[in-house]
């Protein structure tokens, strides 16, 4: 039996788990090398120059090291920014992951889309590109968080994080009156990978209730389209954790349902 392809997924952080845990799903018969760049996170606060900087070389390490058939960029940040130059440099295909304005405005009924993101993934110049060109004449309002990512780490590392930490991070989403379902906000783009991890709190914080697009099953989608259908299942297809501050992760019983039941070396 062939050895089975490896794909790296690469986040700031834990957020990339949410997309890991569909592409998984998708392709069980794959060694996934999970790298969480936390001695640079939160990518939010930094300039684009040096997420550039950071990401392009620090990419090209790891394929060196890991030598994957394909990475997925599980960052909406560096997505937006990095994509260009990781393809012009290293030949493996890439994946990246942007805010899902298109599909939020196609499916919006009150045509109010609200996009909740880091700061800087709502103010880049390719996040406006997206509205102009997928707007579909939705009226879309831009809301940079800027502690939810950390809220999200927080609460999957066990930390105690208050609901009404989470609901202030969130509530300038939600445009128009409560009693008004037809002129109100009835969709939120989640243009950050770390927020589906706190889904089930942001439905229940929400003042009333919304779509939330998680771009998560797209990006599955994507990777199965460029890597073709799984194969018989490998039993030896394993998994690995890395933080790049070079710090252990002691996540294990928190971290095996995104790996598919795994337990990450």
């Amino acid at each position: 039996m062939p050895a089975p392809p490896t794909i790296l997924v690469f986040d700031s952080g834990l957020g990339g788990l949410t997309v890991l845990r569909e592409i998984v799903a998708a392709r069980p018969d794959a060694h996934y090398t999970y790298v969480a760049d936390d001695a640079f996170f939160p990518y939010g606060h930094h300039s684009e120059e040096q997420i550039i900087a950071r990401v392009v070389p620090l990419i090209g390490e790891l394929i060196d090291k890991h030598a994957p058939d394909l990475a997925v960029i599980a960052c909406n940040t560096a997505s937006t920014l990095v994509m260009a130059h990781l393809r012009a440099a290293y030949a493996i295909p890439f994946v990246g992951t942007v805010p899902a304005i298109k599909p939020a405005c196609a499916s919006s009924k009150t045509k109010r889309v609200s996009v909740l993101g880091t700061r800087g993934t709502v103010k880049r110049e390719y996040t406006h590109g997206l509205i102009r060109d997928f707007a579909q004449g939705c009226e879309v309002t831009l809301v940079g968080s800027p502690e939810l990512a950390s809220l999200a780490e927080a609460a999957l590392s066990g930390e105690t994080v208050r609901d009404a930490d989470i609901a202030a991070e969130i509530a300038p989403c939600f445009v128009g009156a409560a009693d008004n379902a037809s002129a109100r906000t009835d969709t939120v783009v989640l243009a950050c990978t770390h927020y589906p991890l706190l889904l089930d709190r942001l439905a229940e914080l929400a003042p009333w209730p919304v779509d939330w697009i998680d771009p998560a099953p797209a990006i599955a989608r994507r990777v199965v389209d460029l890597m073709g259908q799984p194969g018989d299942v490998y039993d030896g297809a394993g998994a690995e954790m890395i933080f790049t501050s070079g710090r252990p992760h002691t996540l294990s019983r928190a971290l095996t349902p995104f790996f598919g039941g795994r337990v990450p070396a």
